[in-house]
């Protein structure tokens, strides 16, 4: 424990370094205190006015990086939607330091929704925000050379998944793995049959989950598009749900975000139907990354056997009613 310990702590020391290395490219004094805020996908940081974002080798590449940000840049003023303002350094959206990418964003009041607050209040309107986004991404026209990762089948379910595959998940035995073998066969079927034609599979954030969700007063901000790609529309809604797919308010949930998204744009009813479908997909997906990323926030305080457990049950109940409480 004390040698894991010890390298945590270098670690840390050793970014620190490098983040007050790239502060004054933001304009920011080197003795600007910064603090690591969370350690998820990649380090965030927090120095000044800034929230700085330092990206894990490997992930992105630059082009990927600079091609969010486009999007997001994209996306500012627009009308009943609020998102995270991504800052320009002297190089320009995206800095490069020591082999590390990393990108500035503006910081925004108020703090990320929790699983203990009032998630009824908020699903409706984040189905609004999660409309306008689509509705956005349909009509933009992308910059040449805009490059995202796809969230489709090969991407979750491939023999190389963009994240961690689900045979790799913590605590699965033989029984489990035959059981998640039989409805990942199901869900990609049914995924298959569904398709990736434009009116169902586009530009989408991909991790619109609690933590990305910003609340202050009434006004609800979207944050963290580092996930964002090419994916099926209603792939954003079982996003919102990862890590509470077991909850039991989650049939009122899906419902008001439906309602939400609704309001917006059509939501037809062949992609309600295919909404259990993709909530166990993405489940599916976070299992298998916890266990790649042993070393997150995220994955400290989950219990990686017990979730895993949980997405065996799902997956046992989709077998049998293709988790028809999930049904819109």
């Amino acid at each position: 424990m004390a040698g894991s310990w010890t390298s945590t702590f270098c670690a840390e020391v050793t970014m620190s370094d490098l983040i007050a290395r790239t502060l004054p490219i933001y304009g920011l004094s080197p003795d600007t205190p910064a603090a690591l805020i969370n350690r998820s996908e990649n380090d965030t940081w927090a120095a000044g006015d800034l929230i700085l974002r330092l990206h894990r080798p490997g992930y992105h590449t630059k082009p990927e990086i600079a091609a969010e940000l486009a999007w997001l840049n994209a996306l500012q003023d627009l009308p009943g939607l609020n998102a995270v303002r991504p800052v320009a350094g002297s190089q320009g959206f995206v800095t490069e330091i020591d082999g590390r990418f990393l990108v500035a964003f503006a910081r925004i009041s108020g703090q990320e929704l929790q699983p203990g607050d009032d998630l009824a209040r908020w699903f409706a309107p984040l189905g609004e925000i999660t409309a306008r986004l689509h509705l956005h991404a349909r009509e933009w026209i992308r910059p040449p050379g805009f490059a995202r990762l796809r969230w489709d089948l090969p991407g979750i379910l491939g023999p190389n998944p963009n994240w961690g595959h689900w045979r790799q998940s913590q605590g699965l035995d033989r029984h489990g793995e035959a059981v998640l073998a039989r409805a990942t066969e199901a869900l990609s079927a049914r995924l298959r049959a569904y398709g990736t034609g434009p009116e169902v599979f586009g530009l989408i954030h991909a991790d619109l989950r609690l933590a990305n969700l910003m609340i202050d007063g009434d006004r609800l901000t979207a944050i963290d598009f580092d996930d964002c790609g090419f994916g099926w529309w209603a792939y954003d809604l079982a996003a919102a749900l990862s890590f509470i797919e077991t909850d039991p308010r989650l049939p009122d949930l899906i419902a008001r975000w439906c309602e939400g998204y609704a309001r917006i744009t059509t939501l037809r009813p062949e992609d309600r139907a295919m909404i259990p479908s993709l909530i166990l997909l993405r489940r599916v997906l976070l299992t298998g990354w916890l266990a790649s990323r042993a070393d997150s926030d995220t994955a400290a305080a989950l219990d990686g056997p017990g979730y895993t457990a949980g997405t065996l049950d799902l997956a046992d109940r989709y077998l049998t009613d293709g988790l028809a409480a999930f049904r819109p």
